[in-house]
């Protein structure tokens, strides 16, 4: 399962505030990032339990050639016309800066810490980027968690 944060600011959240926010919440990650000029572009976030860590990927819309992937996400949500927020939602993914995404492991020995994991990290990146994060097969959220648009 995949899990997206779409900013439409283009600077990067530093990997140590996300560290310092999940250990505030309780959860010792243990991070990993890699990046360039331009800031964090992978890292793993590795939970005490064990199980395969939670990866994340940062793209930015002009360097990484972003535009097709949004333009696709921002098609899918013109057919959700069943939501009021689909275009408010739409017009959000279309000028976006940048795109996160965490992929959820499959073999973690402590969902709940997991599930806090991949939360807490798209909310605090959507706050701090002016931005939205969207979960495949469940929806659309804003950066405190409220659901813009739920997926069927």
């Amino acid at each position: 399962m995949w899990y997206r944060v779409f900013g439409k600011l283009a600077h990067e959240v530093p990997p140590v505030d996300l560290v310092v926010h999940l250990h505030a919440l309780g959860i010792h990650v243990e991070p990993h990032f890699r990046g360039d000029d331009l800031g964090w572009t992978a890292g793993e976030l590795r939970l005490p339990a064990g199980g395969t860590p939670v990866v994340l990927n940062r793209f930015l819309t002009v360097e990484d050639r972003l535009r097709p992937e949004l333009n696709f996400f921002a098609a899918d949500l013109e057919t959700r016309d069943y939501s009021p927020n689909h275009v408010p939602l739409m017009q959000h993914v279309i000028q976006a800066q940048q795109l996160i995404t965490l992929r959820k492991p499959i073999d973690s020995p402590d969902e709940v810490a997991l599930e806090t994991v991949l939360l807490e990290t798209c909310r605090l990146i959507a706050a701090r980027t002016d931005g939205v994060y969207q979960i495949d097969d469940v929806g659309w959220f804003t950066a405190t968690g409220e659901m813009l648009l739920q997926e069927y």
